[in-house]
């Protein structure tokens, strides 16, 4: 059966449930980059949970805090009296400010560490301790790996999911071309929503079954439909989703760069045996060969987690085992 398009998703009963209530332990806005270029900066965050781990989660490319959902209902909800979970929007993206400035992943890094400082969840005043878990998703990953180099002897453990130390590039020069040229075409709704799915997803996991909900009312009839939901929201939220953020952010990803030499020294300054590397072999937004990078210049002792058959969602695509995953890291780590 052919896909709902999107007019048939927007008028579908389960359109309404898309969007999870997941009320934060505390929110609010924290001014960053008070003492940089283009500051000072909102960021919108969201604390959940009260347990001792605190687990920082960072989010990639055009992104908002909303789309940690399943790892803040896990660890932030259902098991809250373990783990504090903070979530945030990166400058340029949902309830954060989005001023028109050169962004950088090193500056959004600093802005991670601000907030950090504001929240008091780091005191770079005082002796160092291990107190932090950072997780980074795609461009989320490449700024995690920039914290790592800036307060390395604060993190307990440093996780980098579907990311890169730099993009390289892993197809024939035409058909890299036209990929990256495509994201800035404009296209029918529906074209659009059929690229990112197949940019962003592997194998066959959004033909299967829609069961979110114990109520099938609630539910679409595949998993495409839900993430074409997920995405006509974001399409519908011109506040918080903009071109001009969008924009800003993709500069931040292409002139992410780090060395062999500044990968080794992460490795070495945070501890190898605290990190893990997670990849999916059918990533079609950053290819595998970027996670194997990582992998081979941090060096051996790192966690590497392959993925077969995976896309560039690995926490949906992989949802309970990449919670299991961390939740033993973070056991280890802390």
């Amino acid at each position: 059966m052919a896909p709902l398009t999107a007019a048939e998703i927007v008028k579908h009963p389960a359109y309404s449930s898309v969007g999870w209530n997941l009320p934060p332990t505390t929110s609010g806005t924290c001014p960053v980059a008070q003492n940089r270029r283009g500051g000072p900066i909102n960021l919108y965050y969201e604390t959940h949970g009260s347990g001792p781990a605190k687990l920082v989660w960072i989010m990639g490319l055009n992104a908002s805090h909303d789309d940690w959902k399943r790892q803040t209902r896990y660890f932030g909800h259902q098991h809250a009296s373990k783990y504090t979970c903070l979530v945030f929007d990166n400058r340029g993206v949902g309830r954060s400010d989005k001023p028109v400035s050169y962004y950088s992943t090193s500056e959004m890094a600093q802005d991670a560490v601000d907030l950090l400082s504001h929240l008091g969840w780091i005191d770079l005043s005082a002796p160092a301790t291990r107190s932090v878990h950072v997780i980074g998703a795609s461009m989320g990953g490449m700024i995690s790996q920039e914290v790592g180099m800036l307060i390395p002897d604060r993190l307990a453990s440093l996780t980098l999911c579907c990311t890169a130390p730099r993009l390289v590039r892993t197809a024939p020069f035409l058909e890299n071309l036209r990929e990256r040229a495509s994201m800035f075409i404009p296209k029918h709704v529906d074209t659009e929503l059929a690229r990112l799915a197949h940019t962003l997803f592997g194998g066959d996991f959004l033909d299967r079954p829609d069961t979110e909900y114990e109520d099938p009312e609630k539910n679409f009839p595949t998993l495409r439909e839900r993430f074409a939901a997920s995405q006509l929201k974001k399409r519908d939220d011109t506040e918080s989703f903009t071109k001009k953020g969008f924009m800003l952010q993709i500069v931040a990803c292409y002139f992410h760069y780090k060395s062999a030499e500044q990968l080794k020294a992460l490795g070495d300054n945070v501890g190898r045996e605290r990190i893990a590397v997670l990849h999916g072999t059918e990533d079609r937004m950053l290819t595998f060969r970027h996670g194997e990078i990582l992998h081979e210049e941090i060096g051996e002792g790192i966690l590497w987690k392959v993925y077969e058959g995976s896309g560039h969602v690995l926490m949906w695509e992989n949802e309970q085992e990449v919670n299991q995953l961390l939740e033993e890291l973070v056991e280890r780590c802390f």
